[in-house]
């Protein structure tokens, strides 16, 4: 079974590094390594050129791509030049376990295998980056293997169904793996959900990255006319806190004044109880609440910009 490991890349010159080293150490090493980068203008090409002698020591087949163009448009032209029926793919910004490429391709030793769904985890250096994962992930706890849908950081696929549902959308440039994915569940293809194959995610840094990061994902969604139930009770918390607050304005009434204290005070806690024991320190009182609105702010900003984008 002939395998084609694919990645985009784009000004990746802080990450794309330790993606390459977790994949030359993999237990079962990939026929072939096709990356496709978009025009980027740092060091990320030198890097990925400098792995070239090491790669093809391992007698692995090498191929970089130059082609401007989104996530989608990169990784279609990536899957177009493989040589391989089975095609596996993460991005840049992840560290694969050893054991990825084995655990993920394990799956289509069945027959009746058509997509393979990799987990993910994070990879967190501060409290900040702990807090952040629980609003970014699948937590392990809320893991439902039988509604997982694949993201293109943790996933495998056979050619013939990337073909079949029509490639990744290069219409969409903030979610296409997501957009993929449904193409897929609705064409009904056989996904089989792996947990044991997993891949290490970066999460970013700081709030402004992370509001930059939510903004992206709920203007992709809109954009592509998919509307998550979470979003829409984002919406519904705060028109109702809008409402009182102009009832307030209006009328200077202290019950509807101490009405929104109770309601932020409820959302605070709320925010900390719900994601507390995956961090497990005392800062994230902090971080959490705090994570919690900034994400909401940019949910419904990203949201309305891509709904105006109809």
């Amino acid at each position: 079974m002939k395998v084609s490991f694919v990645a985009t890349v784009y000004n990746e010159e802080s990450s794309i590094r330790v993606l390459l080293q977790s994949l030359l150490i993999q237990s079962r090493i990939p026929n072939e390594i096709i990356i496709v980068d978009g025009g980027s203008t740092d060091a990320t090409m030198s890097i990925i050129l400098n792995f070239k002698s090491q790669i093809l020591n391992k007698q692995i087949g090498f191929k970089f791509i130059i082609k401007k163009g989104n996530r989608a448009v990169g990784r279609n032209e990536a899957i177009k030049n493989s040589s391989s029926e089975i095609i596996v793919c993460s991005d840049a910004g992840c560290i694969l376990d050893k054991d990825w490429v084995r655990n993920i391709t394990k799956p289509f030793e069945r027959r009746n295998t058509d997509v393979v769904a990799g987990y993910y985890d994070g990879n967190a250096e501060t409290i900040f980056q702990k807090c952040l994962i629980p609003y970014v992930l699948v937590m392990p706890d809320k893991v439902n293997p039988n509604n997982f849908l694949p993201a293109t950081r943790s996933m495998a696929f056979k050619k013939s169904i990337w073909k079949k549902v029509g490639d990744f959308p290069e219409e969409f440039s903030n979610n296409e793996d997501y957009v993929f994915a449904k193409k897929l569940k609705k064409a009904n293809v056989n996904i089989v959900f792996e947990k044991k194959t997993v891949v290490y995610w970066m999460p970013r840094n700081n709030i402004k990255d992370a509001f930059i990061m939510f903004y992206r994902f709920a203007k992709g969604d809109a954009e592509s006319h998919i509307f998550r139930p979470k979003v829409a009770m984002i919406f519904s918390r705060y028109i109702i806190g809008l409402f009182l607050v102009i009832i307030y304005v209006t009328s200077k009434s202290y019950i509807i004044l101490n009405t929104l204290y109770l309601m932020l005070l409820i959302y605070v806690i709320w925010s900390i109880f719900k994601n507390f024991k995956y961090v497990k320190n005392i800062a994230a009182i902090y971080y959490l609440p705090l994570i919690q609105i900034t994400s909401d702010c940019a949910i419904i900003a990203g949201t309305i910009k891509g709904l105006l984008a109809f």
